[in-house]
């Protein structure tokens, strides 16, 4: 059932008995709140609107999540939990250093380069001077975060000694930068639509490659490939 086809009333203190858990419910309402950040944005989204897309009752919502800041948050959330997932340190485990890269960037640029998180991007360049507190949730739960997780990766192929690298996060940043910046520009300024995920693929090959063979330990080698 969607959050459309499951939004039934206005908002409303009571209604039928729950028959959904709590986990149940919040995805409902993260879902809900998405689709009202892109349709009104941070200024016009309502709470009692997320309740009716969502089905759900404002004292439901606000037992869950009661703050509109706090709903932005958990919708940013919900799409960094994909990404970390996806990179889970079993995920790597069986996987060489060039493919584990290739695997990393390729989740990032999936997470980063759609159009719902593109969406988000612009809404929070649109607004966060009015509401600061988007600003910094994209920034601690997202932007922070993903770069905290690749440069533990960077960490442990550096401690493995596949790699020599000084500062993992600061090329955890140039790694991130090089795989998504011009196409989220290019997407962002209305110049192109958002890359396609065999286009997502194919960077995410070309930027491990070319980054390995920048810190790759000597005598550990390379698997070349097709000049870029």
């Amino acid at each position: 059932m969607t959050v459309v086809e499951n939004a039934k009333s206005a908002c409303r203190g009571r209604g039928r008995p729950q028959i959904r858990s709590d986990e149940e419910t919040l995805e409902l309402i993260v879902e809900a709140a998405r689709e009202e950040f892109d349709a009104s944005g941070y200024a016009g989204a309502s709470m009692c609107s997320v309740a009716q897309r969502a089905g759900v009752s404002t004292k439901t919502l606000y037992r869950l999540i009661p703050t509109k800041d706090a709903l932005f948050e958990n919708v940013v959330g919900s799409r960094i939990e994909r990404f970390m997932l996806e990179i889970d340190e079993r995920a790597l485990n069986n996987l060489d250093i060039e493919q584990g890269l290739t695997r990393i960037l390729t989740a990032f640029g999936r997470l980063t380069l759609e159009p719902r998180t593109i969406g988000i991007f612009r809404l929070v360049l649109s607004e966060c001077e009015r509401f600061p507190e988007i600003g910094q949730a994209l920034y601690e739960v997202a932007v922070r975060r993903s770069g905290a997780a690749i440069a533990r990766w960077l960490t442990q192929q550096r401690e493995k000694g596949l790699i020599e690298l000084d500062d993992p996060l600061t090329a955890s940043g140039m790694l991130r930068g090089m795989m998504i910046m011009e196409p989220q520009r290019a997407t962002m300024m209305g110049q192109r639509a958002a890359p396609d995920q065999l286009e997502i693929d194919q960077r995410a090959k070309v930027c491990a490659r070319l980054f390995l063979n920048g810190c790759r330990r000597a005598g550990e080698g390379s698997r070349g490939g097709p000049p870029v």
